[in-house]
């Protein structure tokens, strides 16, 4: 799906369940999300597996690009009519190179087609953090950023291929908080040869800000990346295990809750947007490249935007036209896997009564595999919930696939 990096799934090299559409019924509709998907950065990282392009020059079709925005959303419009927008999310890319009059723009298309009452998130980077647009962006409605800082070190951020430098990057923050009371810091750890000593120092001057939430990533070798091709030195796993467990460690000593495999919150302060994706709820991908999954009483569909701007452009925009590329119903085979892909990864795991709410299912659809994972120390459960032990956190993949249904069978 397409969430931006702070909400990020974990990847999982396996064979797709056959789909099989099928009946499925459901009694009530999830809460419904909004992703908005800006498809261009200054310039890309080599670890980044995410639908972006680099930005030629100061020049790009932001006005034709909005148009074709808000004729997606309006040709998706009956598939969620009358439904609320509880979060939105701009992600990207770098959606803050928007100008102060597009993001305003597009948030005014937005609420004039939909009821929003709304978390509004924009992704930023720091490389392009300007503190009367960042107030204007709070003006139009943004009431949460995310920024992609990723280290405070300078050989680290040069490593990754970022455009910002430290100093950057604290002054970024210090504007957020200036004119956020809601935001998020990404950071990365196993970085390439970083120590945990340099890791601890980037964590540190994080906490140093006072931030409500921290997403905070093991740096992974994404497939069709640069560093795919050409990988970096990076630390071993043992090295890698370290900084995680000392991660864990000093949040909460800070204060904060980890609620989720990579997401860390003050009290209150969880993201709302990615905790509908986690607990299989609903959401509209507008934008190039952009995923939607949507439940009706009978079926739950899946729809993918053209990926290249300006084909998704071109089709947006066509008379009678379409920006969506593909679309399938998920059928009962493929449910539980794709329940679990999301809901596993919350540390509380999901009420039990989930399942069935947003799946149409019975439990006793997965009771074998649950099961087993039982057996295997991966989760724990009782009547009302189902959790990942620390063991299925750390084998997290191993325990997802238990939920992957054999093609054959």
């Amino acid at each position: 799906m397409s969430a931006g990096p702070e909400g990020t799934p974990t990847r999982i090299n396996v064979v797709q369940a056959f789909t099989s559409p099928g009946s499925i019924r459901l009694t009530s509709l999830p809460p419904l999300s909004l992703y908005v998907h800006f498809p261009w950065c200054v310039r890309k990282c080599p670890y980044c597996d995410f639908n972006s392009h680099e930005w030629k020059d100061d020049a790009f079709p932001e006005e034709r690009y909005l148009d074709a925005l808000r004729a997606d959303l309006e040709s998706a419009l009956p598939l969620v009519w009358g439904r609320h927008v509880h979060t939105i999310f701009i992600g990207g890319g770098t959606p803050s190179l928007l100008s102060a009059r597009g993001l305003d723009r597009l948030l005014s298309d937005a609420r004039a087609l939909l009821p929003i009452d709304a978390e509004i998130t924009l992704e930023a980077n720091p490389g392009k953090f300007e503190a009367a647009k960042f107030a204007q962006f709070r003006a139009s409605g943004v009431n949460r950023l995310s920024i992609g800082i990723q280290s405070f070190n300078e050989a680290h951020l040069k490593a990754l291929g970022r455009i910002h430098d430290a100093t950057q990057a604290r002054r970024a923050v210090e504007i957020a908080a200036k004119h956020f009371d809601n935001f998020n810091l990404d950071l990365m750890f196993a970085l390439p040869q970083q120590s945990l000593e340099e890791c601890r120092h980037d964590i540190e001057t994080a906490l140093s800000f006072a931030p409500p939430h921290l997403s905070l990533y093991h740096l992974t070798m994404e497939p069709n990346t640069l560093f795919a091709k050409y990988p970096p030195a990076l630390p071993d796993d043992d090295a890698a295990a370290d900084m995680q467990d000392w991660i864990h460690e000093r949040t909460r000593e800070a204060g904060f809750e980890r609620y989720e495999v990579s997401a860390y919150a003050k009290p209150h302060r969880q993201s709302r947007h990615n905790l509908n994706y986690w607990l299989f709820g609903d959401y509209l991908g507008i934008g190039a490249g952009a995923h939607t999954k949507l439940s009706f009483p009978s079926k739950i569909l899946r729809q993918a935007r053209f990926k290249h701007p300006a084909s998704y452009m071109d089709h947006a925009l066509a008379p009678s036209g379409t920006a969506i590329q593909e679309e399938r119903e998920v059928g009962p085979r493929d449910l539980p896997f794709e329940f679990m892909l999301n809901t596993l990864r919350l540390v509380e795991g999901f009420p039990v009564h989930s399942f069935a709410e947003r799946t149409g299912l019975s439990l006793s659809a997965i009771e074998p595999a649950l099961a087993e994972a039982e057996k295997r120390g991966l989760i724990t459960r009782d009547i009302e919930r189902i959790a990942p032990t620390e063991l299925g956190q750390r084998f997290l993949n191993d325990l997802q696939e238990l939920f992957l249904k054999d093609p054959k069978n």
